[in-house]
């Protein structure tokens, strides 16, 4: 059997895959997932540049008001009320 998933194990189209799998569902994930892939290999080609992955990392490196107004968002769907109230910086 082919093993199509393994050379894209922690890869930024892994990510995007799993990150829109859980709105959009895997028949539309795999579809967005597929147009990255085309225009990426669109701008390589017009440009002749190097393929150089954003990894796998690369949602949760975003800024944290972003990631924390997504999750709060999704809690807010589940039914909960959030508030933020930031942490001490540890010395």
């Amino acid at each position: 059997m082919l093993d199509i998933e393994s050379p894209i194990q922690g890869s930024y189209f892994n990510a995007q895959y799993h990150r829109l799998t859980g709105r959009r569902g895997p028949k539309k994930a795999v579809c967005a997932v597929a147009a990255s892939l085309l225009t990426t290999i669109y701008h390589m080609l017009k440009d002749g540049t190097q393929f150089q992955d954003l990894g796998a990392d690369h949602f949760d490196r975003r800024s944290k008001e972003v990631r924390a107004k997504r999750l709060i968002n999704q809690l807010a769907k589940l039914g909960f009320d959030a508030k933020l109230t930031p942490l001490a910086e540890a010395a």
